[in-house]
């Protein structure tokens, strides 16, 4: 009887030991390594902040959990994909997992219940209402040429001409 093998390369194989040895730790601002990172796109819809995380192959309802902790939008989760192919009465079996966590600041006036998520086709839409509300830029005006004095300034100086007196060289 044969056993297969997946064989997977050495330099991997070391380069994840190496990460994993003297990457960033979870000890202070450091972001922690984790099993895989999902892509994500944050996007401005009017005053509300939409997050987009690919996260294919999850389920969502066992294994994932978006929650709103200490000021910050925590997605978090793991994910597990088993795939299994039988050819020729040989069965191949691939097994791939990992954890995973996003975080996001947010503003001072958003509380959970501002925060939506829904899931299709591989992507979690996050919607965060009222995220950019109050956000209104104002253009400040840019004067060239020397500082002006302020009122208290100028009358408290005099000059030269006013008091009689002849301007130094």
């Amino acid at each position: 009887m044969s056993s297969l093998t997946l064989w997977s390369s050495p330099l991997a194989d070391f380069d994840t030991i190496v990460r994993r040895t003297f990457g960033p730790s979870a000890f202070g601002s450091v972001r922690r390594t984790f099993g895989f990172t999902p892509a994500a796109e944050v996007i401005r819809d009017g005053s509300d902040a939409v997050l987009r995380l690919e996260l294919p192959g999850v389920d969502v309802s066992k294994d994932v959990v978006v929650e709103v902790v200490n000021g910050q939008l925590v997605v978090r989760g793991e994910r597990r994909d088993e795939r299994a192919s039988s050819e020729q009465g040989r069965t191949v079996r691939e097994v791939r997992y990992g954890s995973f966590r996003r975080a996001f600041a947010l503003p001072a006036q958003v509380t959970g219940d501002d925060v939506t998520a829904t899931y299709d086709a591989g992507v979690l839409t996050i919607r965060v209402a009222g995220a950019h509300a109050g956000t209104a830029g104002r253009r400040i005006a840019v004067t060239t040429g020397t500082p002006e004095t302020t009122p208290a300034e100028s009358a408290s100086v005099e000059t030269p001409v006013e008091s009689g007196e002849q301007p130094a060289a």
